[in-house]
């Protein structure tokens, strides 16, 4: 949640803050969140810095806001098409990865800024810092429903895995400038299902079994 400061201090018009996000997101995510500095937020957002204190208590919390909402706006994005899909375990899995290479492909694409707001923020203690931790332990919990229920196993090998190259994906995109990394992390992902199932075994093999008991 945004921290608020107390009610005393100068409350700004409605739609100052969606400004300020908007305008600092698109400036991190672009720029980097260090090259950034308050000063040119608050001039292409066309707000004042008390407008700007009025919501936000430093521009730590400014970051982990922007990162708070580009998530929120991912998660939307995947469960929208996922979960409310009448796809199997298996299609919903290759769908998360047909969702991310869409996204490489689109112009406005500059690399994951969540790998990008980790790499250039190194205190533990940073506000960004527990969003991101959040949104992993959410595509962790999402991977390991998915493939637990399409029958995968070693669930936490496979799970394990997935994420390696869902994040290699993104970045190895960003290095190359070319979204054929992600198509290759797309083809690796079928071949990882497919070779995850666990087949069935035969009924004569489980009567056999059972006799020998």
């Amino acid at each position: 949640m945004t921290p608020r400061r107390p009610d005393s201090r100068p409350q700004p018009s409605p739609g100052v803050e969606d400004r300020l996000l908007a305008t600092a997101s698109e400036l991190f995510y672009r720029e980097g969140v260090r090259a950034v500095g308050i000063q040119r937020v608050l001039e292409e957002a066309g707000v004042a810095k008390a407008s700007l204190y009025a919501h936000f208590d430093s521009k730590d919390e400014l970051v982990a806001a922007c990162i708070d909402q580009r998530i929120l706006a991912w998660r939307v994005h995947v469960e929208t098409h996922l979960l409310g899909s009448t796809l199997d375990a298996r299609g919903k899995l290759l769908a998360l990865f047909d969702l991310q290479l869409e996204w490489i492909r689109s112009p406005a694409f500059r690399g994951c800024p969540l790998q990008s707001v980790s790499a250039e923020i190194a205190a533990p203690d940073h506000p960004a810092k527990r969003v991101l931790a959040g949104h992993r332990q959410w595509l962790r919990d999402l991977l390991t429903a998915l493939v637990t229920e399409a029958g995968l196993q070693p669930v936490a090998d496979v799970v394990g895995a997935l994420i390696v190259l869902y994040d290699g994906a993104s970045a190895s995109a960003l290095v190359d400038g070319s979204p054929a990394m992600a198509n290759h992390a797309r083809w690796a992902v079928e071949r990882l299902i497919d070779v995850s199932r666990q087949p069935p075994v035969p009924i004569g093999r489980v009567a056999s079994r059972l006799r020998r008991r």
